[in-house]
């Protein structure tokens, strides 16, 4: 064993260039996977303490009992509780202190008129509590509300729009409302929440304008007397609360906070972040065996020589691994470092691009390091198994051979086993997407298609690079012939190649075809369901945003121009024990502005006791037109509604429909999210939505769109996600150039005699680079060619598993130009790869090489 530990040793040493390419693929995967992983415990870390320290005064929170929560959202809405608690709370032992607190939206404005905020976090509103230790904010400069109008906003907002103390601006609740800004405040010593916005006002403005009535609160802070424990003090309130109010510690309502955050937004994003390290580690080991695979083919005389001099197939299998362990542990060490400094780098990052992480020293725990680096080596180790269980099997008598190269790989088996997975993968798939609809299904299907394609590369890589390779006959001649014999002299090589390349193509692909899909959706949602002329929208999609005045639409409807104005509202309730999204509307205006398919029963008649549904959701909640639904709504009352239409699709006017008479004595801070115009015969579509202009910058300016415009913005935030996704695979793709120069490279060592002859008979230097890069460009055309097909197979799959998890009908599209893109993408890609193995094929000194065996 310590023979095979030196001779692997002194042979890494001795050929260690070798396995500069292997590094690379090891110490990339390991150094993004531990960035994540390290950047993650920072963020958590960070919210941790920041919440910590923002309710570091607050020992209990009284609030609703009961929430509502709609399908899709973590957090429920939760009823008000009545202000006139603060006495009974304050004679409570122990206390020493209560005071509301009043939470609603409320989006500002930049000093460019234009909104703060809104893009996914929420934009929020309340009162300025006066008491500094049960207030999360702290004032940091200026002074707290005094009069109506009269704000402190959160640095950051105030950075972000461009505001300063003294300034006036408009504050939307959605109705809009002229405020100065008298103070700048911090929320646990940073400026803001990450990308939460927040306005504090006087009690009586928040009351008039976050509330449905005054004499309300989202909750009730407490402060404990000395010596009074929080969990004590807990136990000395709940007695004195009345039926549907409970109160929790200030340490359980910082650690729901820090949940919210967590699970909206860390996980997901730390999430996808590993996903992408789980793909370039894939691709790395790739190009990890295909190294070893090589290097064990060109030293075959040589460990036949050690098998002859009397060595054991398992000491030339250990010194195979020795080397790969040797490459695994030091690439991986390394690529711990560059972790660290790429998490650095991002905590550096995104405050600089407008994304305030909260401040702090990175975290890195002993998980997020032992992980990377057992994933590093158990990858390189695991890639190296098969070469060097292969070079233990060398027999000694190849010693007397002249090395060979590998010619397998297309073999009967190979192609029937290959056919069969993929036969097998197809009927999975189809099952899963078109059969009996199952994601899971469908994912193994998928997963079996990427094993088959893998399985097949080889058979197929002969095929596929003659037909790819034929117009080099016509375009270069003798070097284009030369170029497509180099690719196709170990069809498992070129396979195994261009398998990396494959997969990152295939994901970009597969993100390519989704996210066109997705737009399509959109558009298809619009035109089918939008028979408006204009829509009138806040610019902000998920939970920001304050939405748009309900007297808008209104108001547009009073225009010469109008014919139909509808806004759309949103309300939340238990339908019948399931908390569902209500939309809150004048129905008679929402049928001749929507299409709403077939409609059962009439929306004229829904008054203060009917409900409009969905026919989806009346087959799941066995109800037809007549029958009877209870409702209850989240101040606890519950009502009976009766089930007066059923009407088709849904997709814009929601599943449940009410009239706003209904919803007005359950409502809190009212708000539309949608106002949709049609206009008078005769009135042009820029007539029109100017006149809506008009009209609409009386209530905080909102965007006005014609229904294309619509359409697009509502897909505006498919593009920013397929920006990241690309910018995260250029690290796969990266790796997968670094496989094909390296195989190029180590082949070139394999053919030194071979192009040292072709040098000799003529072949210029200029000739030979053309010869190995347009080689290069031909594994990196089969390879990008595999990669488009599985990727548009698999973003199919993906559509289709998605329409059939989903309510909503999903579009499936092909982007022909993305894909040309992205083909062009590869094909740059390989003769970039080809680069620098072309150059020192050209140094070759041709006498030596000749004279190589």
């Amino acid at each position: 064993m310590n023979a095979s530990v030196r001779l692997g040793v002194s042979s890494l040493r001795a050929h260690r260039r070798r396995f500069a390419g292997t590094f690379l693929a090891v110490f990339l995967g390991v150094a993004f996977l531990a960035g994540t992983l390290v950047m993650g415990d920072t963020l958590r870390a960070g919210f941790d303490s920041m919440f910590g320290n923002a309710t570091s005064g607050t020992d209990a929170v009284v609030r609703s009992a009961d929430a509502i929560t709609t399908p899709g959202e973590s957090q429920g809405v939760r009823q008000p509780i009545a202000t006139d608690l603060v006495g009974t709370i304050e004679k409570v032992p122990g206390v020493a202190a209560a005071v509301p607190d009043i939470q609603g939206a409320g989006q500002l404005l930049g000093a460019d008129g234009d909104p703060i905020g809104g893009q996914g976090p929420p934009t929020l509103a309340g009162n300025w509590i006066t008491d500094p230790e049960l207030n999360p904010y702290q004032l940091a400069e200026g002074r707290a509300p005094r009069k109506s109008g009269e704000v402190v906003v959160n640095r950051g907002t105030a950075e972000k729009g461009d505001l300063k103390i003294g300034d006036t601006t408009t504050l939307r609740t959605p109705d809009p409302v002229r405020v100065t800004i008298v103070g700048l405040a911090t929320f646990g010593g940073e400026d803001g929440m990450a990308q939460v916005t927040f306005t504090g006002m006087t009690v009586a403005d928040a009351e008039k304008y976050l509330t449905a009535r005054p004499g309300e609160a989202a909750s009730i802070q407490v402060r404990a007397g000395p010596g009074v424990s929080q969990r004590e003090l807990v136990d000395r309130l709940t007695p004195a609360l009345p039926k549907g109010v409970e109160a929790i510690t200030g340490q359980e309502s910082a650690e729901e906070n820090n949940e919210m955050i967590s699970s909206q937004f860390l996980s997901i994003f730390t999430l996808f972040l590993l996903v992408f390290s789980g793909i370039a580690l894939l691709v790395a080991t790739f190009s990890i065996h295909n190294t070893f695979a090589i290097v064990v083919a060109q030293r075959t005389r040589e460990n036949a020589l050690l098998r002859a001099l009397g060595a054991s197939r398992r000491q030339v299998t250990v010194t195979t691994l020795v080397e790969a362990t040797a490459v695994a542990v030091t690439a991986s060490l390394a690529g711990l470092v560059g972790g660290i400094g790429i998490a650095a780098g991002l905590q550096a990052l995104f405050p600089a691009i407008g994304f305030p992480f909260p401040e702090g020293e990175l975290v890195v725990k002993a998980l997020s390091l032992a992980l990377p680096l057992a994933v590093g080596i158990v990858v390189c180790l695991g890639s190296a198994l098969l070469p060097a269980v292969r070079a233990g099997r060398t027999a000694p008598l190849a010693a007397l051979r002249e090395t060979a190269v590998d010619t397998s790989g297309a073999s009967r088996l190979r192609a029937v086993t290959g056919t069969g997975l993929v036969a097998l993968a197809l009927a999975l798939t189809l099952a899963g997407v078109l059969v009996s609809p199952s994601v899971w299904l469908a994912g193994a299907g998928a997963v079996l298609a990427l094993v088959a394609f893998v399985v097949l590369g080889p058979v197929a890589s002969a095929t596929a690079v003659r037909i790819l390779g034929s117009p080099l006959d016509r375009l270069r001649g003798v070097t284009g012939v030369l170029a497509r014999q180099g690719a196709l002299r170990s069809p498992k090589r070129t396979a195994a190649t261009a398998s990396a390349l494959m997969i990152g193509v295939a994901v970009v692909s597969l993100f390519t075809v989704f996210g066109a899909s997705l737009k399509a959706t959109m558009d298809q949602t619009v035109s089918r369901s939008f028979a408006g002329d204009v829509a009138v929208s806040a610019p902000s999609f998920g939970a920001g945003g304050s939405g748009l005045s309900p007297r808008l639409a209104g108001a547009v409807q009073e225009l010469p121009q109008v014919n139909t104005a509808v806004g759309l509202g949103r309300g939340v309730a238990e339908v019948d024990g399931k908390g569902r999204a209500l939309t809150v509307t004048d129905p008679v205006a929402l049928e001749r502005t929507f299409d709403l398919g077939r409609i059962d029963g009439s929306l004229r008649d829904l008054g203060t006791d009917g409900i409009a549904i969905t026919e989806k959701e009346a087959d799941r909640q066995h109800l037809t037109t007549g029958s009877k639904a209870h409702l209850t709504f989240t101040d606890g009352r519950k009502e009976t509604f009766t089930v007066r239409a059923v009407y088709g699709q849904s997709e814009l006017a929601g599943d449940y429909v009410i009239t706003r008479a209904a919803w007005a004595p359950h409502r809190t801070q009212d708000s539309d999210t949608l106002v949709a115009v049609t206009f008078k015969d005769g009135v042009s579509t820029d007539a029109g939505k100017a006149a809506v202009e008009k009209a609409a910058a009386r209530y905080g300016n909102p965007e006005v769109q014609t229904r294309d415009e619509y359409a697009q913005s509502s897909a505006g935030g498919i593009d920013m996600m397929l920006t990241l996704v690309y910018a995260l695979l250029a690290l796969a793709v990266v790796i997968a150039l670094l496989g094909i120069a390296n195989t190029l490279t180590l082949a070139i060592h394999e053919r030194t005699r071979e192009l040292g002859l072709l040098r000799a008979v003529g072949q210029t230097r200029s000739q030979l680079r053309a010869m190995v890069r347009w080689e290069s460009v031909l594994v990196a055309a089969f390879g990008t060619a595999g990669g488009l097909a599985l990727g548009a197979f698999l973003g199919w799959v993906l559509v289709r598993a998605s329409d059939g998890a989903s309510d909503s009908a999903f579009a499936f599209a092909m982007p022909p130009a993305q894909l040309v893109v992205v083909a062009l993408v590869g094909l740059a890609a390989g003769a970039l790869a080809g680069l620098r193995p072309a150059r020192r094929a050209a140094r070759l000194d041709v006498l030596r090489a000749i004279a190589t065996e």
